[in-house]
């Protein structure tokens, strides 16, 4: 799992990545806010760890602008321990908000629940097959310009079938990018997730994309 961690104070940063890189995360660092904002657009990060300092109007500006630029979830660093930051940063972008001193376990354990059901977005910002189009910036799909309402796990599992459109997926396969990590994900919920996300995408339209092979797994390609 790659994770970008968006840092201006040196010593903080360095504890961060030492952190995560210990705990078998593949971590790139970005020195300031101009920075971040780039790699996070490049994509292919699971995660966004931002230390944010204070004072507010350049907090306020770097995570809105961090967090339009990437499908990725971020999670807040500060030392600021106010309710109002706290709720600022959650409603604005941030999936967790940590405060300093930080407790490295605790770092850890929060990001991998954030990453959860995540599949890293690739460099590309919009896939397509047939009339479907993912826009992953805005973490948006369509079929012949409609949208579709997905579910987390709905958008992460048509994600992988589209990057690997015209290939059979296996069960197994899918279960463990999106819900190896999950404590409680039941024995079923691969075949329960495919069959609401072709409800939604093949139900409306005439051309099926999603596919069933016989004891082998699933496909996504135009027929």
């Amino acid at each position: 799992m790659r994770v970008l961690v968006v840092d201006a104070q040196m010593p903080a940063l360095a504890s961060l990545q030492q952190v995560l890189v210990h705990s078998g995360f593949e971590v790139d660092v970005a020195r300031d806010a101009a920075q971040g904002c780039r790699m996070a657009q490049a994509g292919g990060y699971s995660l966004v760890v931002l230390e944010l300092a204070w004072p507010w109007p350049h907090s306020r500006m770097l995570l809105k602008t961090l967090s339009a630029s990437c499908s990725a979830p971020v999670i807040v660093v500060s030392v600021c321990d106010s309710p109002e930051a706290k709720l600022y940063c959650l409603r604005n972008g941030a999936e967790d908000y940590l405060v300093r001193p930080l407790h490295g376990p605790e770092l850890v354990a929060r990001a991998r629940l954030r990453m959860r059901g995540r599949v890293a977005a690739p460099p590309q910002a919009v896939l397509a097959l047939a009339d479907l189009v993912l826009d992953l910036p805005r973490r948006r799909a369509e079929r012949a310009g409609q949208r579709l309402d997905l579910t987390l796990q709905e958008f992460a599992v048509l994600l992988l079938l589209l990057q690997r459109q015209g290939d059979i997926v296996s069960r197994d396969a899918i279960f463990h990018e999106i819900w190896q990590r999950a404590e409680h994900a039941s024995s079923n919920v691969v075949d329960v997730t495919i069959s609401r996300l072709r409800t939604k995408l093949d139900g409306p339209f005439p051309q099926r994309l999603l596919h069933t092979v016989r004891r082998q797994g699933y496909v996504l390609e135009r027929h």
